[in-house]
C-alpha cells in the first residue's frame, strides 16, 4: 500500500498483518480522490474506521490541513501511528483508539467539522445509516464537505433524508461500492 499523489506520493505505508483489516485498494483510492477533485485546499478529514490510516494520509498528502483517525483495534492504531511517524505529520494528525459513535461524539464535543468523512467499516459490522444520521444531526460536515461510504456492491445507501447533505452518486469497483454524499 502506498500514497498515490501529492506531497507524499509513492511513499509506502504499513498495514496490519492478517485479514482483520481490508485496506482500500490503490485503484479505488485513486478513483475516489479523482472524483473529489484530486486535491484539497485545506480542511479536516475524518478517517472513521481507519485501519492503516491510508485514506486520511492520502487526504493530507493532497492538501488537507489535519487528519483525525479512529479505529477500535489498538494494533491498527499502532500501525496508523507508525505511518504518521514515517511521514513526519504528527503535528497534523490525531489517532483515537475508540469506536465509531464515541469518536463522533468526541469530535462534536471538540467542535470539529470535516471537509471529508470516510466510512469504511468492516462489511459485517456496518451501521452506516446510523453513523450518517449522527453526522447530520450534529452538523459535523463543513459547507464544502463530502461523506464517502465504502461498502459491498449490494448495500444500498441511496438515502436522501438528511438535513445537511444529500446523495450525490455511487460507483462500483468489483465487489465494492463507493457512495458519495455532498453538503447541501
Amino acid at each position: 500500500m502506498r500514497i498515490i499523489a501529492g506531497e507524499f506520493a509513492s511513499r509506502r505505508l504499513e498495514t496490519k498483518k492478517g485479514n482483520a483489516t481490508r485496506p482500500t485498494l490503490d485503484k479505488v483510492k485513486e478513483a475516489v480522490f479523482s472524483s473529489l477533485g484530486g486535491y484539497f485546499d485545506g480542511g479536516n478529514v475524518l478517517d472513521l474506521y481507519a485501519g492503516s490510516g491510508a485514506v486520511g494520509l492520502e487526504a493530507l498528502s493532497r492538501g488537507m490541513d489535519n487528519a483525525y483517525f479512529s479505529d477500535n483495534d489498538r494494533i491498527a492504531c499502532s500501525v496508523i501511528r507508525n505511518n504518521i511517524a514515517s511521514l513526519k505529520v504528527e503535528d497534523r494528525t490525531k489517532v483515537y483508539p475508540i469506536a465509531d459513535m464515541k469518536m463522533l461524539s468526541r469530535m462534536k464535543e471538540e467542535g470539529k467539522k470535516f471537509r471529508l468523512i470516510y466510512l469504511d467499516p468492516p462489511y459485517a459490522k456496518q451501521k452506516n445509516l446510523e453513523v450518517m444520521q449522527y453526522i447530520d444531526d450534529n452538523n459535523l460536515l463543513d459547507e464544502n464537505g463530502v461523506v464517502v461510504i465504502e461498502s459491498l456492491q449490494e448495500e444500498n445507501y441511496h438515502v436522501d433524508t438528511f438535513q445537511h447533505f444529500h446523495y450525490h452518486k455511487e460507483s462500483v469497483y468489483g465487489i465494492m461500492k463507493i457512495t458519495y454524499y455532498k453538503h447541501n
